[in-house]
């Protein structure tokens, strides 16, 4: 189905979300037709986000907005739809457009299998009714199924589109880019380098991909490294778990801004800590590269005042591989925590490859690694 048709037979004319590969055609279009645009189109940090957003948008307009997103990030809404959105609360109707990953049967990376499984359930268990769209889904179908929808929002419920791989259709490209000439897997390749045989918490998407493929090129093990494949911007507390129940060794969290906006106030747990052995380095294109480049409000936000005023008693921004060496290198030999932003541009191999062992395999063997 053509994006065009979906959000005409929708009809609504405010949408948040977060960025998803399986919603490209939608987030394209968003682009190209608004932009970010403060009365249409906002990417938030988060889902909740996205769902304070349009619950403030309704509260103003008395309009129906529409919140999508990866069904990853069902997690992040449950609380707000329940004890916010609720119609034995505040009867906020809203739509979501869901990206269905790890559909049952549908081959999928492991972080998505499960919630894949639980996408439906979980909206049903919140009260929310769902239309699932596929390749074979006619407009009169979905406008029969947006009229009933319509009296379900009309009592301050909420339902939800849940959209199968491919099942969307857009025409127009958009190019996402910026200024910064720093490429991403390059960054990662001196960082492996530069950290030798300490640990290693990397975070979601391509980042740790590109880890992988780097010791694999290296033909290093991958003992040294935790990759997060999932549990997006939860990788800097990990690295924090470790580092604290670790303090003889050193770790570095290798973080992207997406993430680093999707939880920030970790970096507040992170700073009130400061543990000595810890480095966190924020990768930040200023994009959710790993879904397709849409950008983050990381570009216009300053990372380096942020970590300090969180309490880490480091934190630098860099845009060149001299600086990047130079302050890795002072960061490997300080006993204090310490923050990194690299500037780096959008883009990444058209053959990245994934990781071949399995999630199970990498937790072992960095556990394993973490006693040796």
């Amino acid at each position: 189905m053509k994006i065009e048709k979906l959000l005409e037979i929708i009809g609504a004319d405010f949408y948040t979300g977060v960025p998803d590969s399986q919603l490209k055609s939608l987030c394209d279009y968003l682009m190209n037709t608004y932009g970010i645009d403060k009365k249409h189109h906002i990417i938030a940090a988060n889902e909740g986000n996205c769902v304070g957003l349009a619950a403030g948008y309704h509260l103003a307009t008395g309009k129906t907005p529409v919140v999508y997103m990866q069904n990853s990030g069902e997690g992040n809404i449950i609380n707000p739809v329940a004890s916010l959105l609720n119609d034995k609360v505040y009867a906020i109707p809203m739509i979501f457009v869901i990206g269905w990953r790890g559909e049952p049967g549908v081959h999928d990376e492991p972080q998505h299998i499960y919630q894949g499984e639980v996408t439906v359930k979980l909206l049903d268990d919140m009260d929310i009714a769902s239309f699932v769209i596929g390749k074979d889904t006619t407009p009169d179908e979905l406008t029969a199924k947006m009229d009933e929808f319509k009296k379900v929002l009309s009592q301050g419920k909420q339902v939800a589109f849940v959209i199968r791989k491919g099942a969307l259709e857009y025409d127009q490209k958009v190019e996402y880019k910026n200024d910064c000439d720093m490429n991403r897997e390059d960054i990662i390749r001196h960082i492996a380098s530069a950290t030798g045989d300490d640990l290693i918490v990397s975070t979601t998407g391509k980042a740790s991909r590109e880890l992988f493929e780097i010791r694999e090129a290296n033909s290093q093990g991958h003992q040294y490294d935790f990759l997060t494949v999932g549990s997006m911007g939860h990788s800097s507390s990990i690295a924090l778990g470790v580092a604290l129940n670790k303090p003889d060794k050193k770790v570095w969290c290798v973080d992207g801004d997406g993430a680093m906006l999707m939880h920030m106030g970790s970096m507040a747990v992170m700073g009130a800590n400061a543990p000595e052995n810890l480095v966190h380095i924020v990768i930040n294109n200023g994009a959710h590269e790993t879904v397709g480049g849409m950008p983050t409000v990381a570009a216009k936000a300053d990372v380096v005042t942020i970590a300090k005023a969180c309490g880490y008693p480091n934190a630098v921004s860099v845009d060149t591989f001299d600086a990047l060496d130079r302050e890795l290198k002072a960061a490997k030999e300080r006993n204090e925590l310490s923050l990194i932003e690299v500037k780096c541009s959008i883009g990444a191999r058209a053959d990245l490859g994934r990781p071949t062992t399995t999630a199970l395999d990498n937790k072992i063997g960095f556990m394993k690694y973490i006693k040796s």
